[in-house]
């Protein structure tokens, strides 16, 4: 299940689906340490500590599971190995600047929060998409394809087709050697029997 290669709809769904849990964990992280109210009223420093740890395991986990689907999917496209990599410690970087801006970030000053991390954000936006548009692999969607939608009977394998198609072949090559080929008629008119030159 983890293992699989993946098309670009599933990768698309799939990374929604993380983000969206990251999201929701992060929230629970953060209303189960401190509460919005204390956490946007609190000082930055180590009254936070707790709270950016706790998110920043959450947002460890979902770079693992961002990898997993990332290189499942980099297979399938037969992508190259630096644009797979760098997704994966750009988001690793992100997760430990994000748990870190929690722990530095004033709600009176707009200006606390880094600039830098939404150049880091941008950078892994890109990566994502060009993962997300790599051409497959020729004849690698068909499993995906079949397992996604539910067709009525089962599709033909490359072999199956390959069978039928030689088959017409080879009974059209094979019809016209058993055609029987007509015998050689003589020309002009045939001679009389006879018996002797003059016959009787």
């Amino acid at each position: 299940m983890f293992t699989s290669n993946i098309g670009r709809m599933r990768f698309f769904f799939y990374s929604l689906g993380v983000a969206f849990l990251e999201a929701m964990a992060a929230l629970v992280c953060i209303v189960g340490t401190m509460g919005f109210g204390g956490f946007i009223n609190s000082a930055p420093g180590p009254s936070r500590q707790g709270m950016a740890g706790a998110v920043l395991v959450v947002s460890l986990l979902a770079v693992v599971m961002r990898g997993n689907i990332a290189w499942r999917r980099s297979r399938d496209a037969n992508g190259k190995g630096w644009i797979l990599w760098s997704y994966i410690v750009f988001c690793a970087i992100y997760a430990f600047l994000q748990a870190g801006t929690l722990l530095v970030i004033d709600f009176n000053n707009p200006e606390s929060t880094p600039s830098g991390l939404n150049l880091l954000a941008l950078s892994i936006f890109g990566l994502w998409c060009t993962i997300l548009v790599a051409k497959p692999v020729a004849g690698s969607n068909i499993d995906e394809l079949t397992s996604v939608f539910d067709f009525e009977g089962a599709v033909p394998s490359a072999s199956g087709r390959m069978a039928n198609s030689a088959a017409p072949s080879t009974a059209r090559a094979a019809a016209p050697a058993t055609r029987s080929v007509p015998s050689v008629q003589p020309v002009g008119r045939p001679k009389p029997a006879g018996f002797g030159k003059r016959g009787l």
